[in-house]
């Protein structure tokens, strides 16, 4: 850090198994990943090259590579996961991730329907030679999935394999563990948390009101994703207290208090 500053959270220091951030990608240029790096890379520790962006996406073995090279986890958005499935070219999926020499992959079927113990089964057979992130959730709006069968998809994909699961908002933040109005489905995540592993779940929270509601209900040290590039560093004040909406929320009380 730049200066001292006494009573600020702790943060674990990269790699980190808690307290991720995932950003998403969408078709930065590489020139434009590259400010990205340099500006926030250390604050990074996933970066999704979101849906199917990495079919029209320049340079994008330069782009990667970059992304590697500060450390970052970089896998391809389940979407096009998806694309490759419903066609019957898993095996050419595995291929392509071989070609970007890419050891992180998503498994999602949040666009297709996908038998649960087939996706299971993905999820298994590329944990043995990847890291895998599985999605639980629908893309869709007004798709309801009941608490108990998110629990019961998310703790049965953990034991087939995956490192951590990811509750789908989508890159707008209207869908799965939040209503359309951006709100969060409060009981949904209780009920999730109270039987899977908090540090074993990335919530994506593309909205800064989001990322306060999760920082504030667990603490700095949340999973977070489909995080904006520019966002980045603003969602890292905001977990160690340096944004007005966290501001008073590690300081001790004595701290706590009106000036005069």
């Amino acid at each position: 850090m730049n200066f001292e500053l006494p009573h600020l959270p702790e943060r674990p220091l990269q790699p980190r198994q808690k307290g991720l951030t995932m950003v998403m990608d969408k078709g930065l240029s590489l020139r434009e990943a590259e400010n990205f790096m340099d500006a926030s890379s250390e604050y990074c520790d996933l970066v999704k090259l979101g849906f199917g962006t990495s079919y029209v996406t320049k340079n994008l073995d330069a782009k990667i590579k970059m992304y590697h090279d500060a450390g970052m986890k970089v896998y391809l958005g389940g979407t096009l996961f998806e694309a490759f499935v419903i066609r019957n070219k898993f095996d050419d999926y595995k291929r392509l991730l071989d070609k970007y020499k890419l050891n992180t992959v998503e498994v999602s079927d949040g666009s297709i329907v996908l038998d649960h113990d087939l996706k299971c089964k993905y999820i298994s057979e590329l944990s043995k030679n990847y890291t895998v992130l599985s999605e639980v959730g629908s893309k869709e709006e007004g798709i309801i999935i009941h608490p108990r069968r998110w629990v019961s998809m998310m703790q049965t994909e953990l034991e087939a394999g995956s490192w951590k699961v990811i509750a789908e908002a989508r890159e707008s933040g209207t869908v799965g563990i939040f209503h359309k109005d951006g709100k969060t489905h409060t009981l949904l995540i209780d009920q999730i948390v109270s039987k899977v592993n908090n540090d074993n779940i990335l919530w994506e929270a593309p909205i800064k009101s989001q990322q306060v509601w999760f920082i504030k209900k667990f603490d700095q040290n949340v999973n977070l994703g489909n995080i904006a590039p520019h966002d980045l560093i603003a969602l890292e004040t905001l977990r160690i207290g340096l944004r007005g909406d966290t501001f008073f929320d590690y300081l001790p009380k004595e701290l706590n208090r009106e000036l005069k």
